[in-house]
């Protein structure tokens, strides 16, 4: 059998599962999450020491290490899946939920009602813990998956779905309301973008390359978790130490992340207060600044920022560092330059936070906090399976709600339409 011929086979049996598990009560598939949370504890060391193998093959390589990060799983990141798999297991079922209701005049009660999108791609780079905490929101939701994980982290995922299946076993779901895609290449990935027949939504996490393939060749919806162009604005009403605090975490505490801040906008009232303290804890933690020709002045000896550098996603220890005019600047700026994903403002001017908040045309935005809580575990979603920076069906983190559709049920007793 050749790659195409398998690869076919494992959706369309994900395809069949879909139906069942579409039926399942919240019960079913609290119990598998239960017993999931329970075989990745005993099998911890066993997921770390897989996860190393595949590490130390991209170390060799000479992977970015912005991309080792995001591939390894210790034991502080295969507890926080644990966690994630928890707080899923406590959130309500949105499958049959009533969205609205209504009587007609004519007597049709008609219900619009939660229920599963049916299968779900998920197409995605480095990171292994995407491959548990998609499938649990999928199944959870009522839904089939469909994981194409990046060959980096193949090890790695094999083992996760391998303990996911045996927990389906064991709850008598089918093993194949997941599965993992790990033959065929980059050619696979343009083949499973073909087969809409069987798989309902396609979810690229990536790179802007993968999800430019994606969306160029896909025959399935797509919702696009894009790049993060994220910005804090420092106003110049801002509390001076609330903003240092806010912008380091923004910027240093895990730069690899999609809502990491990259470009640090200052107003020009505050800056020759601001941006010296900042760049002392910038060089205090190795970040790399790139600044204005305004910021240059009273940052001389930093990188001068290209134009370039204002579309630019790091994903390292690099900050792009602009001084405005105004708030009004601010928000152009960021609505330019940004990719509608998280941005924040730190300022104790409740008018100007609020003409922030309202006119930055992005999934996420903040007043006084750091851009890193764009996180579905953050947000109380108990896990994410992305963050949508498209604007229909979905956008930001993505949990239960954001894996279902609806229907409308109508009951009648006879009505005709006249």
């Amino acid at each position: 059998m050749n790659w195409k011929d398998k690869i076919l086979e494992d959706i369309k049996r994900t395809k069949e599962a879909s139906y069942i598990v579409s039926k399942l009560p919240v019960e079913k598939k609290n119990t598998f999450l239960e017993t999931l949370v329970q075989k990745i504890i005993e099998n911890k060391e066993k997921i770390i020491k897989t996860n190393e193998k595949d590490v130390n093959e991209c170390i060799k390589k000479n992977y970015s290490s912005a991309f080792i990060d995001r591939l390894k799983l210790d034991e502080k990141r295969v507890n926080k899946m644990v966690k994630a798999i928890e707080d899923v297991i406590k959130l309500p079922d949105p499958v049959g939920s009533k969205i609205w209701e209504t009587v007609r005049p004519n007597g049709l009660k008609i219900e619009k009602i939660r229920v599963p999108i049916g299968v779900i791609g998920i197409i995605y780079e480095s990171r292994p813990d995407v491959t548990i905490e998609a499938s649990i929101l999928c199944i959870k939701s009522g839904n089939a998956v469909i994981l194409r994980g990046g060959k980096e982290a193949k090890r790695t995922n094999l083992k996760l779905i391998e303990i996911m299946k045996e927990s389906l076993r064991e709850n008598q779901i089918p093993e194949d309301t997941v599965n993992l895609i790990t033959l065929g290449g980059r050619k696979a990935v343009k083949y499973i973008l073909k087969l809409y027949q069987y798989i309902d939504l396609i979810i690229p996490r990536g790179g802007e390359s993968l999800i430019k393939t994606v969306v160029e060749n896909s025959y399935i919806p797509v919702i696009k978790h894009y790049a993060g162009v994220c910005h804090t604005y420092v106003d110049k009403d801002a509390n001076i130490e609330m903003a240092l605090k806010v912008v380091l975490n923004a910027k240093v505490q895990r730069p690899a992340t999609c809502n990491a801040t990259e470009t640090l906008l200052v107003h020009k009232n505050i800056a020759e207060i601001f941006l010296p303290k900042m760049a002392q804890l910038f060089e205090k933690y190795n970040v790399e600044m790139r600044g204005c020709t305004e910021t240059r002045k009273i940052l001389p000896y930093i990188k001068e920022a290209t134009e370039e550098d204002w579309y630019t996603e790091y994903l390292d220890l690099i900050i792009s560092i602009k001084i405005v005019n105004s708030l009004e600047e601010a928000i152009e700026h960021i609505n330019k330059y940004g990719t509608h994903h998280s941005d924040a403002i730190i300022t104790e001017n409740k008018e100007a936070a609020e003409k922030f908040l309202k006119e930055v045309d992005s999934a996420a935005v903040y007043h006084n906090a750091s851009t890193r809580f764009t996180d579905g575990g953050e947000f109380g979603l108990g896990a994410e399976i992305g963050i949508s920076t498209d604007k229909i069906h979905a956008r930001g983190p993505m949990g239960l709600e954001e894996l279902t559709s609806y229907k409308y049920v109508i009951y009648g007793n006879g009505q005709i339409r006249e």
